[in-house]
């Protein structure tokens, strides 16, 4: 299984040119980190008052990784998207409670603007109180579940359901929040979504 090590050498090195050897940790569930990368963040605006480590972040990553190709960590709550030429931008999420998160390989085919949502039967029936009025579906716009974007994930050529997507509660940004999806701040997910192609892979890590 790939571990944040495969995507990550801090952002410090990557422009200071030789690299140096990482200072390595083991987190809460025996991932070996590079504390330094950990920690780093991002820099620019930030109105929704987000831990700097989930700013966007320009991050090396190493060698055998598909440009292209999604990765998210649900321990430390990044989404990586491996870049040309051994660099991946880093995004901080929210990621699915307990149970419900969903790892596996899958396929982004389809990326929709402003998406429209209906929540899932399963949703509907585990809490009929929070989903139940939306049986009907919400049209796209800013208050929709769905945020900005959504990159829609196939398994198999299946609709799983599972979606990346943005929010309009930027305040779960680093949370177990969803129902399984994984979400991003609106303008970081439009930054994202102009740069996946249908087909890509997005691999959930356990």
């Amino acid at each position: 299984m790939l571990t944040r090590r495969h995507f990550i050498i801090t952002t410090t090195t990557l422009f200071s040119g030789a690299i140096a050897a990482p200072a390595l940790a083991q987190d809460a569930v025996g991932i070996e980190i590079d504390e330094a990368a950990d920690t780093a963040g991002g820099t620019g605006p930030n109105p929704w008052g987000l831990h700097q480590r989930f700013m966007p972040t320009r991050v090396a990553a190493n060698s055998g990784l598909s440009a292209g190709d999604i990765h998210v960590d649900p321990t430390a709550r990044f989404l990586y998207h491996i870049e040309e030429g051994g660099t991946a931008m880093r995004y901080g999420v929210a990621v699915g409670r307990a149970g419900l998160y969903q790892p596996g390989n899958f396929r982004i085919q389809r990326v929709a603007e402003w998406p429209s949502w209906t929540p899932t039967a399963n949703m509907i029936a585990r809490e009929p109180e929070v989903y139940g009025q939306y049986a009907g579906g919400v049209p796209g716009g800013p208050n929709n579940p769905l945020g900005a974007r959504a990159l829609y994930l196939f398994a198999g050529g299946r609709d799983t359901y599972l979606r990346i997507h943005g929010t309009p509660q930027p305040w779960s940004i680093g949370t177990s929040a969803s129902s399984g999806c994984v979400r991003l701040v609106n303008d970081h997910v439009i930054a994202l979504a102009e740069n996946v192609r249908t087909g890509n892979r997005a691999i959930l890590h356990s």
